[in-house]
Parts: structure tokens; sequence; C-alpha cells
């Protein structure tokens, strides 16, 4: 009987568990083509890949930032902010003012330019 109530007490907790995880934030955001290839526009006018390595971007491919390399899997942009199209073009935009203490410098792009550059790393089936 003790050993029962355990599996139960344990069946009882592991759904908790589950119950109190988040579910994903809807369906994966799929960027217009459009948008992708001003976004790699801009980030080849803005040189981004002086720092990061950028798939598509064949020269630079800098080492002083994070590898883009899988971006749009990452859970969290700069190790704090929830991998959102938004909080993506914000941080690219200004990513002091959108994490203050970043490292990266705010860049010269428009709020549109940010976006797509966003819509260029989702857009990304990694080489």
């Amino acid at each position: 009987m003790k050993r029962a109530s355990a599996s139960i007490a344990l069946c009882v907790l592991f759904c908790a568990c589950l119950a109190g995880c988040k579910q994903p934030p809807g369906p994966r955001y799929v960027p217009d083509d459009a948008d992708v290839a001003r976004g790699r526009a801009a980030i080849e006018r803005v040189g981004c890949g002086a720092c990061h390595a950028i798939p598509g971007i064949g020269w630079p491919q800098g080492r002083t930032g994070p590898s883009l390399y899988g971006f749009r899997d990452i859970g969290l942009i700069a190790g704090a902010l929830p991998n959102t199209p938004a909080n993506l073009a914000a941080f690219v935009r200004n990513a002091p003012r959108a994490k203050p203490g970043s490292t990266m410098p705010a860049m010269p792009l428009s709020e549109e330019e940010s976006r797509d550059v966003a819509a260029y790393l989702y857009g990304l089936d990694d080489e």
C-alpha cells in the first residue's frame, strides 16, 4: 500500500510540474522574403559581420560577439530578453537601451531596418 501511495504521489508531482511549464508562444515566426532580403542588405551595410559570424554573410566572420548560427532557436537574446521578433528588432537597433550593460553598441538602423534584420535572422536555414 505504501508503494502504491508513493507512486501516486510521484505521478501527481510530475503532472504538477508539467502543468507549471509555459506553452510555446505560438507558431514560429516566418518572415516575408522581401523583409529577409532587406535585412541582409542592412546587416552588410552596418557591418554586423565585423563582430558576429552570420549565416549567409561570407566575410567578415567576427568573433567578438556571439555567432548567430542557430539564432532563432535560442531562448534568450543576450541572455536576458525573450527571443521574439519585437525584442530582437529593439536589441539590434539599440542594445544598450534594450538590455542595459550590453557591450553591443547602438546601430545606425531605422525601426524598419531593425525589423528587417530580425526577419533575416529568423528566416535563416543555417548553412
